[in-house]
């Protein structure tokens, strides 16, 4: 797969997830569930690699990676202890679970096109 194609699944991935995610905390906060500063809490971070995802930063993607992990938690926690929000936790762990591992394998593949990594320590 070329980091093109890697890049445009991630992207559109990554904006699903922020999207989702977006209205999952406002419609929570609307209805007097989570508190504004709670859905900042949990928004802010998600927006913290945006720029880097947007452009295909491959370094973005490889720490954006962790932040995932995050949203992560909260997916699968939601799936254990929901049944009313049953297809809104599955829709959410899904593209988690693509993004982590879409994002490393982007970085991995077009950091190794720019020339970037770590280099090697000499004996």
């Amino acid at each position: 797969m070329s980091s093109n194609t890697l890049f445009k699944l991630c992207r559109a991935g990554y904006m699903a997830l922020v999207i989702l995610l977006i209205a999952w905390f406002i419609n929570k906060g609307i209805t007097g569930e989570y508190s504004p500063a709670f859905t900042a809490l949990w928004i802010i971070p998600l927006l913290l690699p945006l720029k880097g995802v947007l452009t295909g930063n491959p370094y973005t993607y490889a720490w954006g990676s962790f932040i995932i992990c995050l949203y992560m938690l909260h997916g699968l926690t939601l799936l254990y202890v929901t049944d009313e929000h049953l297809l809104f936790a599955l829709t959410e762990v899904m593209l988690l679970g693509a993004l982590l591992v879409g994002f490393p394998f982007y970085a991995r593949i077009r950091g190794r096109e720019l020339g970037l990594g770590l280099k090697k320590k000499a004996k």
